[in-house]
């Protein structure tokens, strides 16, 4: 099967029969269907495609899903931050005019691997690779998304005539919704680090499209460990911290230095062991 038709092997959705979509899917959400609302969607046919662009909103934000359905009923799909989706459409500006300033195809005249024009977008641990490409069937634009940390890899294609077409209904959405993906916009706090006789922890703040976490880390001479805590169990993770601290030092009192509790409305002056640090990459 050529490129033009190919999509995300073995992807499917059963929204487009009319039982509700797969949940978000991609790090977008949880996979639990009620935390997530469809706010809007536009359909388009291009040739012998349908593409859904449905803006749909959860907990950790909005965001657009792309679905592309093929003539066969092959279907694939993927998903794009507000802001990514006001990067693409802006690339597909570019990707236009380049394909207008093309002359009539000419196989004698085609890359091997195809691609006339590529660019590529990055948005927290995803990645996405436009490629204008050219094959027996005609040019079209290959939107693949890949993500970082391995899973599998997820594209649409989208026939050259149809960028115009599809920019536009881009356009409409973003001016609706806006290109804002939600979550936490104030300064991070800094990171922190903390040694305790071989041992170093470190204490880093992130975001990503699944909100605020913090990353500890347990670092030795050949020793590395971590753990992520998403922002929204914090306070419980410091009460069972505190709890087991109060429990520890009553039972052994000249055991523990720098005990005491942190309860929740309570906050806690830093360990003289503790500094803080720029953010860690």
């Amino acid at each position: 099967m050529s490129d033009i038709g190919s999509g995300d092997e073995g992807l499917s959705s059963q929204k487009y029969h009319g039982q509700g979509m797969d949940a978000g899917g991609n790090n977008f959400d949880s996979g639990q269907q009620p935390q997530e609302q469809e706010l809007a969607t536009k359909m388009l046919q291009i040739q012998s495609k349908r593409f859904y662009l449905d803006v749909k909103q959860n907990r950790r934000g909005r965001f657009i899903k792309v679905a592309e359905i093929g003539a066969d009923g092959r279907r694939s799909q993927i998903f794009l931050a507000m802001s990514t989706a006001a990067e693409f459409r802006d690339h597909l500006s570019g990707f236009s005019d380049f394909y207008s300033s093309l002359g009539p195809p000419n196989p004698d005249n085609v890359p091997d691997d195809g691609k006339l024009k590529s660019e590529m977008m990055l948005k927290d641990n995803r990645r996405y690779y436009l490629d204008l490409k050219e094959n027996s069937r005609g040019r079209f634009l290959r939107v693949s998304q890949t993500i970082t940390r391995g899973g599998p890899r997820s594209q649409v294609a989208l026939p050259a005539q149809g960028m115009i077409e599809f920019r536009d209904a881009l356009t409409d959405l973003l001016d609706d919704f806006g290109t804002d993906d939600g979550g936490f916009k104030g300064e991070l706090p800094e990171g922190r680090h903390l040694r305790v006789d071989n041992k170093n922890f470190y204490f880093d703040i992130g975001q990503n499209n699944r909100g605020v976490y913090m990353k500890v880390s347990e670092v030795k001479s050949n020793f590395r460990t971590a753990i992520t805590v998403p922002e929204k169990c914090w306070a419980r993770f410091r009460d069972i911290l505190a709890d087991y601290t109060e429990k520890m030092g009553r039972a052994h009192p000249d055991s523990m230095q720098g005990g005491g509790s942190a309860r929740a409305g309570g906050s806690a002056a830093p360990h003289p062991d503790t500094e803080s640090f720029g953010a860690r990459t």
